[in-house]
């Protein structure tokens, strides 16, 4: 990869003020993850172009509903009982977050396995179908993940590889054991959001069958 791009550009449909119902992994009672952001921090310090993630608002996206002046509330709250149904039958499971990579517009990183995620997320949508005929957003191609760092600008990106690679790796080990409803939004060039409605992974089972 040469160069980085801003991130921060008006994508279709969000505005100031427009806000966007959608479901995540938070890290609050993750202090593996806040030691990671500390490990990496160093790598910022002086470096122009980017805008580090401050730990409250770490998260790994998990799935889309849609803008909030676009989704009667009546169905979100459908959706999340759905969901605690579903998921009260699913059991917390490990993940391995990191080390970080770059793509054009972050840092971020990986979250591995990714299998139990995609699994999660199956359930997930399979929760919102049992309420709306179409789910929104693809079913395949996504890719877990958390952001370290948004690129503000479009430049090369050889200085952050260079000091990512003098670095060194680092990683943290992380229960997933809930999914987090959000109200998101960006207005301040980071996504920040209010929370609405937490799912607890409380089961036993851990084959993340949706029948």
């Amino acid at each position: 990869m040469e160069s980085m791009a801003d991130h921060w550009w008006w994508r279709p449909g969000w505005r100031v003020g427009r806000s966007f119902w959608t479901w995540h992994v938070t890290f609050a009672a993750q202090p593996g993850v806040q030691a990671l952001v500390d490990a990496y921090a160093p790598c910022f310090d002086g470096l122009g172009g980017l805008d580090p993630v401050p730990v409250e608002w770490l998260h790994l996206t998990m799935q889309g509903l849609g803008f909030t002046d676009e989704v009667e509330h009546t169905d979100v709250d459908a959706i999340v009982l759905a969901a605690r149904r579903r998921f009260a039958e699913v059991a917390p499971f490990a993940v391995t977050v990191g080390p970080a990579g770059l793509d054009p517009e972050t840092v971020h990183l990986p979250v591995r396995p990714a299998e139990p995620l995609i699994e999660t997320r199956s359930v997930l949508r399979s929760a919102i179908n049992d309420v709306w005929d179409h789910v929104p957003e693809r079913a395949d191609g996504w890719r877990p993940h958390v952001t370290l760092a948004y690129s503000n600008v479009s430049g090369p990106a050889e200085p952050i590889a260079d000091r990512l690679a003098a670095h060194g790796a680092h990683i943290a080990e992380v229960t997933v054991s809930a999914l987090s409803l959000i109200e998101l939004n960006r207005d301040h060039r980071q996504y920040e959001w209010t929370d609405v409605a937490t799912v607890g992974l409380t089961g036993s089972r851990s084959d993340m069958a949706t029948e």
